[in-house]
């Protein structure tokens, strides 16, 4: 199997080159452009990345995009992702002088809340006193939101706003265009799509974005996927295939998936197991954090 091969079902939006994934849909051009557009009304930004990916799940080509601008990254789906290996990864990022903070969009924390709404004004405050000095009263902070696909933004904003602003979905890819939105009387955010890079010269990143959800299915082949992602449970969640699928786990993928497929009785019509319904279903369940909390980006392989 090709380093690209995975990501072969359609050639829409992407080419395969030497060992380099090469994805970008229209959408996400234009999202660039609207950062680049937008960037001069927005006082700080906040990048949303996965709790599961610290490194893989931020967009490379953000920070020459971004220039100087004041930024607070925010870990969403920490519920999800190894408490220890997060701890780790938000020293790290501390020691490089960011302002980082953790998430779950999905639960309503006003504590929470707090927490980020007085870090943002914090990120904001050399702004205001430029304002200040000039005579400006304006005191409202302009938020601007990124983030790659299907990361939590709409989820977050409707969190932040305490109602439904922004549409959500389990699929990456719904939100569409950008919009202004109102959090507090001093509080705006801007919404933009999310945005993944041109070239993910990396499989492995590949190969993790699309376990993580951020690949739409209809992108990748599932069959090799699944492998690679029993493969990868084996060398680093060793026993979470036995003992929730009571599954023996040191065989071949291919045998651990028929294994699988035994179990939950994924037939095909005529006779013999449907590997690509049971690879679809194991990748659903590790996306949903139903094979337990893991981090996939691991700290010590970068450090």
């Amino acid at each position: 199997m090709g380093k690209s091969d995975i990501f072969q079902r359609k050639a829409l939006n992407y080419v395969r080159g030497e060992g380099v994934l090469n994805w970008y849909p229209g959408h996400m051009a234009k999202t660039k452009r609207l950062i680049r557009e937008n960037l001069k009304w927005v006082d700080v930004v906040l990048e949303l990345i996965d709790a599961r990916l610290p490194v893989s799940s931020r967009n490379p080509i953000l920070p020459d995009l971004l220039k100087q601008k004041p930024l607070v990254l925010l870990f969403n789906k920490a519920d999800l992702a190894d408490e220890k290996a997060t701890e780790a990864w938000l020293a790290h990022y501390r020691r490089q002088n960011y302002s980082v903070l953790t998430f779950n969009a999905l639960q309503n924390r006003s504590k929470e809340r707090k927490r980020l709404y007085n870090l943002v004004r914090k990120q904001a405050q050399e702004e205001l006193r430029r304002r200040t000095k000039r005579g400006i009263k304006n005191k409202i902070v302009r938020l601007m939101i990124i983030g790659i696909p299907n990361v939590g933004k709409s989820t977050l904003i409707n969190n932040l706003k305490g109602r439904r602003v922004a549409a959500t979905g389990k699929r990456p890819g719904v939100t569409k265009g950008k919009q202004w939105i109102r959090l507090d009387n001093n509080l705006e955010l801007l919404d933009l799509p999310g945005i993944l890079w041109p070239k993910i010269d990396d499989p492995e990143v590949g190969y993790k974005l699309a376990v993580t959800g951020a690949i739409k299915e209809e992108i990748y082949d599932p069959l090799p996927l699944a492998f690679w992602l029993i493969e990868w449970l084996k060398g680093n969640k060793a026993g979470c295939l036995k003992t929730i699928y009571q599954i023996q786990e040191t065989q071949t993928a291919n045998l651990v998936l028929t294994a699988l497929c035994e179990k939950r009785g994924f037939l095909q019509t005529g006779g013999g197991f449907d590997l690509e319904k049971g690879a679809l279903f194991l990748l659903r369940e590790f996306e949903q954090g139903r094979l337990g909390r893991v981090t996939m980006d691991v700290y010590q392989s970068y450090n």
